[in-house]
C-alpha cells in the first residue's frame, strides 16, 4: 500500500502518520486484499481540522471521503468511519466485480479545462461568448458497465461520472438528479 499523506498549512508529524497508515491497513484489509494508494489531506478551516481521503482500489475503483472536527485525530477518524461506510455498502459488489473482471479497469485520457465563471457583478453579457480558460489538465476516463460506473460515482461522492460504456464503447454520463435518483445518459452511436 503506497501512501501519500500531508497537510496544507499543517506539520503532518509522524505519530499522525503512523495513525492515518494503521488504521486506513485495517479497514481496507477487510474489503480488498489487493495494494492499493491512498491519499490523505490535513487542512484547517478556521477553528475545525478538515481531512479528505482518496482511496485507489486495485479494481480501478476510488473512494473518497471527507470530514471535520475540532481535533485532527477526530478528523481523520470520522473520515475513516465514512469511508467504511461505503465499502462495507459496496462490499459485495466490490467482489463481484473483481470476481468477473478479469483486468483492471481501464482508463483513457481525455483534456479537461476549467472556465472562469461570470462574475455577478456582470449586467452584460458579453458579446462574443468566449469562455476564459483559466486551467488546463488530463483526466482520466474509465471503461466500465452502466452499473459499476453508477457505484464509482456513489464511492467517489461526485455529482456526475463521465465513462466509457464497455457494451458498445460510447461516452456516457451518469449524475444525480435533484430528485435524489440517478440519471444515465446513454446518447445513440
Amino acid at each position: 500500500m503506497r501512501y501519500q499523506i500531508s497537510g496544507k498549512q499543517i506539520d503532518v508529524g509522524e505519530a499522525l502518520q503512523t495513525h492515518v497508515r494503521t488504521e486506513m491497513d485495517l479497514m481496507l484489509e477487510k474489503y480488498s486484499q489487493r495494494p492499493t494508494d491512498a491519499l490523505v489531506i490535513f487542512s484547517r478551516n478556521a477553528h475545525e481540522f478538515v481531512c479528505e481521503a482518496t482511496v485507489h482500489l486495485s479494481t480501478g475503483l476510488t473512494a473518497s471521503a471527507k470530514a471535520h472536527a475540532t481535533e485532527i485525530y477526530s478528523a481523520f477518524d470520522k473520515t475513516l468511519e465514512k469511508m467504511d461506510k461505503q465499502l462495507r455498502r459496496y462490499k459485495r459488489r466490490l467482489k463481484d466485480h473483481h470476481r468477473v473482471r478479469s483486468a483492471p479497469v481501464e482508463f483513457a485520457g481525455a483534456p479537461s479545462y476549467i472556465v472562469a465563471g461570470r462574475n455577478e457583478t456582470d449586467e452584460v453579457e458579453p458579446a462574443d461568448l468566449q469562455p476564459v480558460i483559466i486551467a488546463e489538465m488530463e483526466t482520466r476516463i474509465p471503461s466500465l458497465s452502466a452499473g459499476e460506473a453508477v457505484m464509482q460515482m456513489e464511492l467517489a461522492q461526485s455529482p456526475v461520472l463521465v465513462f466509457r460504456n464497455e457494451r458498445h464503447g460510447g461516452l456516457n454520463v451518469v449524475y444525480r438528479r435533484d430528485d435524489g435518483n440517478i440519471g444515465w445518459i446513454d446518447p445513440q452511436h
